[in-house]
């Protein structure tokens, strides 16, 4: 289910499209990279808004298919869009700008729920206010609502937190994460935040210059050396785990990952909870032996796959966790400290994670 398999090529005055990818099943791809990638091209060229050359299918289902002179309409194709700017009706209610969406679907193919969609999205409070008289994130989170209600096959969206000051977008990232979690709608999601695509994106098409750079899940393309990601000053692993247990006395949780446990503050998950963690490259240091006494929680046992030299005398090191390359990490450290451990490729050493994020 949710499988999008898209190839488009297209010419304009300085720049040129030309790309294929595909997205097997459920969750949310992120297509990644600096403006003027192409990004929100791709976005439009999947929705019929505009037309390039190639083909578009969902589930095998063709939408656009040039060699059989194929091009359904953008009204017939099952996509819910949201765009930058919420565009809601003024002139309505937030419940009425919501029915309209339902409207837009007969009843007996209605998949989508209204009051699940308004739990979902937090925004019950608000169905008597005009649109006028609600935050940016408050719209946002309508304009989405809406989108739902049309019962999508596939959800495009466009950057949807960029007009959104820091505060408001960290009120709606977590409603992103329950939609990831509880509708079975894949989400095809442009942005330009590093941070976004780390807690929001199952997979990840790194674009440049129109054409596709590198494709692959979330934490195989974060932790590639060669992709600008792991160049950045934010450069980080994000790891999948699950909740074994609570520490009351010192407000730990201890959550399972593969070659290892992490111990983390400040959460309240339930045991057999999926969580996904971030650790920053910057917050990992290396030990050639195991540490005996020390402040950090998160000491794991890894092995050294790749070493890059960066800017400012800097080495950025893929090491992974556990027998075989289980989870990915990312350390930086200082050119002066790799020469100094002597560090080869295959070494065996020991990562001492100082931070851990929940991504929450």
């Amino acid at each position: 289910m949710g499988e999008l398999d898209v190839a488009f090529r297209l010419d304009r005055p300085g720049f040129r499209l030309d790309v294929a990818f595909s997205t097997p099943g459920l969750g949310v791809t992120a297509l990644f990279g600096r403006s003027g990638c192409g990004k929100t091209s791709i976005l439009r060229c999947v929705a019929g808004l505009e037309r390039a050359s190639g083909h578009c299918r969902l589930n095998g289902e063709a939408w656009q298919d040039d060699a059989r002179g194929l091009f359904l309409e953008t009204h017939r194709r099952p996509i819910g869009y949201v765009f930058q700017e919420p565009s809601l009706f003024a002139h309505l209610s937030v419940r009425r700008n919501l029915e309209y969406g339902l409207r837009r679907v007969a009843r007996g193919e209605r998949q989508v729920d209204f009051d699940e969609v308004v739990d979902l999205l937090g925004i019950h409070r608000h169905l008597r206010r005009d649109p006028a008289g609600l935050s940016g994130g408050e719209r946002q989170r309508v304009s989405i609502a809406r989108a739902l209600l049309t019962s999508p096959r596939l959800l495009l969206m466009d950057e949807p937190l960029s007009a959104l000051d820091h505060t408001s977008r960290q009120d709606i990232l977590p409603y992103l994460e329950r939609l990831h979690d509880t509708l079975r709608i894949p989400v095809l999601y442009v942005s330009h935040s590093p941070d976004e695509v780390a807690r929001l994106a199952d997979r990840i098409v790194l674009l440049q210059d129109g054409r596709v750079q590198a494709a692959g899940t979330a934490s195989e393309i974060l932790s590639r050396l060669d992709l600008p990601l792991a160049q950045d000053a934010e450069a980080s692993s994000i790891i999948d785990g699950e909740v074994l247990g609570q520490d009351q006395a010192y407000g730990l949780t201890r959550i399972a990952i593969p070659g290892g446990r992490l111990a983390v503050t400040g959460m309240s998950h339930p045991v057999g909870s999926r969580v996904r963690v971030r650790v920053h490259a910057r917050d990992v240091s290396i030990a050639l032996d195991e540490p005996g006494t020390s402040s950090i929680l998160n000491i794991l046992p890894a092995r050294i796959l790749e070493m890059r030299e960066g800017e400012n005398a800097q080495v950025l090191l893929k090491l992974c966790t556990g027998a075989g390359e289980l989870t990915p990490l990312l350390a930086r450290i200082t050119r002066h400290s790799r020469d100094r451990l002597r560090l080869q490729l295959g070494q065996e050493v020991f990562a001492q994670v100082k931070a851990v994020a929940l991504m929450d």
